[in-house]
């Protein structure tokens, strides 16, 4: 029985129908506003604050399940709370934690309507594709200057579109392209020119958004998804189909680079971006040393510095998400992390390869946390909104397949 069920046991059928639908388009509507990120606090958080809220007080229930993540998550940020006694000044610090917060909630409240029914996730991941390439298309219009005022959609040279950094804007990009490339490999043919149509805008603007950190994601991400496909779909009229639509999938984006990189402007900033470490990585200060420094420091310091203090004593930010996690939420946040990181890993892979309705859903947000956590290396994360749905994305798959190995009929 659904939260919306259990509150209100004595309303029709058709009228109990029509609250489920309302609330799961509210969702959709929530999820897609998560594109659009130029200010803060965006529409997303206002939107979703409200929705939390009353689908809690509706009667939406934190299983067992999902109980884990919701711990770890309130533990991490306790441990930024306690990050705030040791700042001086405390400026912008109480609102970041609050941000931080916020943000676990959601993906606590993504994976209990997730195990709630398990039909909210083609909802929740087409309105996700909507968004991406609505936003997509707005960064790449941006960064040809398309429109009159398009810059807005840029950042030094780089196609940011609806959000405020290329750096988050490219990695929003890759699940929803993961999404489509499943659903060309294993959907309905008919439908797969408009799919590889809205895939390519994806790609593009993941290429110019210049972000070596999405550009690897999304490289990590293909891959693995169609090795994970063909070890769950063994036969061979399967395994032909994914290489040849795999291969033309490569021709295209291959050739929409080449043509991309005949524009001056486009293999300038890609041949400076494709190099491995860039100047500000290796030089006096710069990123590799800012770690070194950064963490023997956090070892004499458990409670960390407090949040956004890191970039007052150097040059820049931390840009690791696991020094991150010691300097804003102390060593208590990192340990929270840090296992709430591996749990999720694990309870995904154990599975990914069960074949359930929501297993596609599952396969790609477990591979889009991997590629997320691989490049935490080199960038924070803990502020990125649609980390935190993927993270719900998990558990409530997770809580969905706990609940169909209890149920007698092996029905979830």
């Amino acid at each position: 029985m659904s939260a919306i069920e259990a509150t209100y046991p004595r309303v029709a059928q058709p009228q109990r129908m029509t609250l489920r639908l309302i609330g799961s388009a509210f969702v959709a509507f929530g999820v897609f506003l998560s594109g659009f990120v130029i200010d803060e606090p965006a529409p997303y958080e206002l939107w979703m604050a409200g929705l939390v809220g009353l689908w809690f007080i509706l009667g939406l229930k934190i299983s067992r399940g999902v109980a884990p993540l919701l711990a770890l998550l309130l533990t991490f940020n306790i441990g930024g709370m306690l990050s705030l006694t040791q700042m001086k000044d405390l400026a912008t610090g109480p609102m970041y934690i609050a941000v931080s917060t916020f943000l676990a909630l959601t993906a606590v409240f993504y994976a209990a309507i997730i195990e709630d029914s398990h039909k909210r996730l083609p909802l929740i991941f087409n309105a996700w594709t909507f968004a991406a390439v609505v936003t997509s298309a707005l960064g790449v219009l941006g960064y040809f200057h398309a429109f009159p005022g398009s810059e807005v959609f840029t950042l030094y040279d780089r196609a940011k579109g609806a959000f405020q950094d290329p750096n988050v804007f490219g990695p929003f990009l890759v699940p929803p392209s993961l999404y489509l490339i499943h659903g060309i490999l294993v959907g309905d043919l008919k439908k797969a020119p408009l799919k590889a149509a809205a895939l390519l805008v994806l790609a593009l603007g993941i290429f110019l958004s210049f972000s070596r950190a999405a550009w690897g994601l999304f490289a990590l991400g293909g891959v693995l998804l169609i090795f994970l496909m063909l070890l769950k779909e063994r036969s061979g009229a399967f395994r032909l189909r994914v290489l040849i639509l795999s291969l033309a999938a490569i021709i295209m984006l291959v050739a929409s680079l080449l043509v991309a990189l005949q524009i001056p402007k486009v293999a300038g900033l890609f041949s400076a971006r494709a190099q491995l470490v860039q100047q500000y990585d290796g030089e006096h200060l710069g990123r590799f040393e800012r770690h070194r420094i950064g963490f023997t420091m956090m070892m004499e310091r458990p409670l960390g510095i407090g949040p956004l203090v890191f970039g007052t004593m150097f040059p820049e930010d931390e840009h690791n998400i696991w020094l991150k996690s010691l300097t804003t939420y102390g060593w208590l946040g990192f340990v929270s992390y840090v296992g709430m990181l591996l749990w999720t890993l694990t309870i995904g892979f154990r599975n990914l390869l069960l074949d359930r309705p929501w297993q596609r859903f599952l396969m790609i947000a477990w591979i889009s946390v991997f590629g997320h956590a691989a490049i935490g290396n080199v960038i924070d994360i803990d502020h990125w909104r649609h980390v935190y749905l993927l993270l719900g994305t998990v558990w409530g798959c997770a809580a969905l397949e706990a609940r169909h190995q209890r149920s007698p009929k092996g029905a979830a």
